[in-house]
């Protein structure tokens, strides 16, 4: 491949690393995007694309494919231990939002539209990985996990949460990981329950649970979250291990919680992890950066990581196509969106307090404010997040 502005290895093909990969193209730099996976990360709960993030879906020209396939979630139905309602609310009055320009989307769907819009520009190597950097005075030496030996101007990690490369680079997760003091377990079950474009919040102190429609499918998004002190030990990230904590943590109660755990239980492929952000001092080192969760993961609390994904990668192209230097253009990057990136996290109260109370007087609070809100549409949205002003871009492809 040849490109004016030079080589790129990006790691991730989820959200960041498709979009990052799209934005350097255009801009004139020869992508590679490796993927451990077998092909493009498909299904997942449904994420929000949201405030700035919606513009460069625009400026992408995906905009129309996301409208398509936003789910329009009608509402949100609170329940007490005992399943009896404690309230129903119009989702974006506990998630903000703005009606009409926001979108929710399911996660497998945002990624396969970011992998159509750039999958015939850049060149994709799935079921292989990043197994060793060397960076050298004029590029970075990859060896890869298959034992394939390349080189790059640079390198990308847009490898999420549990990045690699940010391990190989930085060091290990633990210095980067800020533990938010909770576990939880996603995993599909059939729709017994009649549930159509709504959401049913199950809570008991420190524990939670949910049922999430998409649409009028026959499959439903199950979720269980628990609060737990302590960050989770390597011992559990055996899959059993963890059906086993989950079901331990939830075998005394009722409503539909048993069934739940059922379904757990014989779940082909049951996502496990803590609720974690991830707090750096900075993203890049020499000629290697990170996007996206990988570098500044909000948790799933906020609501922002898709929109910090898409937003970061276009800035961090447009940074790397406005400088020669790929230090200063590294410097630029966290210098245009680090107070962006810092607002966000900090948004991570606000879901704690709503989603998940720790006790029995905290969640009587929560309930309390809940039946003061109502079941329609906000009469103003409320942004999830300030606006942020991006580069001036035109059709041409060019930022500058």
């Amino acid at each position: 491949m040849t490109a004016s502005k030079g080589t790129v290895l990006v790691s991730g093909a989820s959200i960041a690393g498709p979009a990052v990969a799209f934005w350097l193209h255009r801009f004139g730099f020869a992508v590679t995007v490796v993927e451990k996976s077998a092909g493009p990360r498909s299904g997942g709960y449904p994420v929000d694309v949201r405030g700035t993030a919606v513009e460069v879906a625009r400026r992408m020209g995906i905009l129309p494919q996301l409208h398509k396939a936003h789910i329009r979630s009608r509402r949100l139905t609170f329940l007490d231990a005992d399943g009896s309602q404690v309230a129903v609310v119009h989702p974006q009055s506990v998630a903000g939002g703005v009606e009409g320009h926001d979108v929710e989307v399911p996660r497998g769907e945002l990624t396969d539209v970011l992998y159509g819009a750039v999958r015939d520009e850049v060149e994709f190597v799935f079921e292989d990985s990043i197994d060793a950097l060397t960076e050298h005075e004029h590029g970075v030496d990859v060896t890869f996990r298959s034992g394939l030996q390349r080189g790059f101007d640079l390198v990308l990690g847009a490898d999420g949460l549990h990045s690699h490369t940010r391990k190989l680079v930085f060091g290990p997760e633990r210095r980067f990981h800020r533990y938010l003091g909770y576990r939880f377990a996603i995993f599909p079950m059939p729709n017994t329950f009649g549930l159509s474009h709504e959401v049913l919040m199950w809570n008991t102190p420190g524990r939670a649970a949910a049922l999430y429609a998409v649409g009028d499918s026959e499959e439903l998004h199950a979720f269980l979250n628990f609060a737990d002190p302590e960050p989770p030990r390597e011992a559990l990230r055996d899959p059993e291990a963890q059906r086993d904590l989950v079901a331990a943590t939830f075998a005394d109660d009722g409503w539909e919680i048993p069934a739940m755990v059922a379904a757990m239980r014989h779940a082909d492929d049951p996502f496990f992890d803590s609720v974690s952000q991830v707090r750096m001092p900075y993203w890049s080192s020499g000629r290697v950066g990170l996007v996206g969760d990988a570098a500044y993961a909000p948790s799933f609390l906020t609501g922002q990581g898709s929109s910090l994904a898409l937003v970061g990668a276009y800035l961090l192209a447009c940074s790397l196509a406005a400088h020669r230097d790929h230090s200063a253009a590294f410097a630029a990057y966290e210098r245009d969106i680090r107070g962006f990136v810092e607002h966000n996290q900090a948004q991570v109260g606000r879901g704690d307090a709503a989603l998940f109370p720790t006790t029995a007087e905290a969640l009587e609070r929560r309930n309390a404010r809940l039946r003061g809100l109502t079941a329609l549409p906000p009469a103003t949205g409320r942004p999830a997040h300030p606006a942020l002003t991006l580069p001036p871009w035109s059709e041409r492809g060019t930022a500058f």
